[in-house]
């Protein structure tokens, strides 16, 4: 279905070139020490945030998450992780501060179970998404109301040991999409991905869009979506 891309180790000094994507792999189970060194990185609404959680679970994964995002941003940056800052865009996604606006740097994070991703490039609009397959009893019905004809023509007719993975392809295809070009999901039917179990997925839209599935771990599926051709891929493990 799609290139298993592989997850290198990153490099202490990262360079990002003009036509290259960058995506990170984060394991947010993270042991007690390194959550203890990552909250010392966040911020005071980080960490209101982070404790707003009511299991420690998804407050835990929330810090090793944003504190990781912190340590990679700052990589590129050059900067120490605390001194990065963000803004807050509609629906909580969030963006570099206006400071950083000369590097022209552009990110987006997508998380499921207790796995991460962050997708980093340069100047160009990116969006990423992770979905952990798993078993759903109105997948049919959901796929009847966010897919187009066609999509869900191609779901019902495969076997239905695949149509959970199809389902989540489409599904993390037209998330990327819309979360690069901040659309919200109430736009998700109008989002065409055109794919079969043996083809990778290709949006179907007059712009000018790449799009990228990765497999980033078993039973888990993701896309990124990227502004423009040409792109140069490169996955590192956090």
């Amino acid at each position: 279905m799609t290139a298993h891309h592989l997850w290198l180790p990153a490099p202490t000094d990262v360079n990002l070139l003009s036509d290259e994507i960058h995506v990170w792999r984060i394991d947010l189970d993270q042991p007690e020490p390194h959550l203890q060194n990552l909250v010392a990185t966040l911020s005071s609404d980080e960490i209101a945030r982070a404790e707003r959680f009511y299991f420690q679970e998804h407050r835990q994964r929330f810090i090793a998450g944003r504190g990781i995002l912190r340590i990679i941003l700052g990589r590129y940056l050059r900067i120490q992780p605390r001194q990065v800052q963000f803004n807050y865009q509609d629906r909580g996604k969030p963006v570099l501060a206006d400071t950083f606006v000369d590097s022209g740097l552009a990110f987006n994070l997508s998380h499921s179970q207790a796995l991460g991703l962050c997708a980093v490039n340069c100047t160009r609009q990116i969006g990423v998404d992770l979905e952990y397959i798993r078993p759903m009893s109105d997948l049919e019905a959901l796929a009847k109301r966010f897919f187009l004809p066609r999509e869900y023509e191609m779901l019902r007719s495969v076997s239905p040991n695949q149509q959970q993975e199809v389902f989540f392809r489409y599904w993390t295809c037209k998330e990327a999409y819309l979360k690069a070009t901040g659309d919200g999901l109430s736009q998700l039917e109008q989002v065409e991905v055109s794919l079969t179990p043996t083809e990778p997925a290709k949006l179907q839209i007059l712009e000018d869009w790449s799009l990228f599935e990765l497999l980033p771990a078993n039973n888990y599926v993701a896309a990124v979506a990227v502004e423009n051709f040409g792109w140069n891929l490169k996955c590192w493990q956090y």
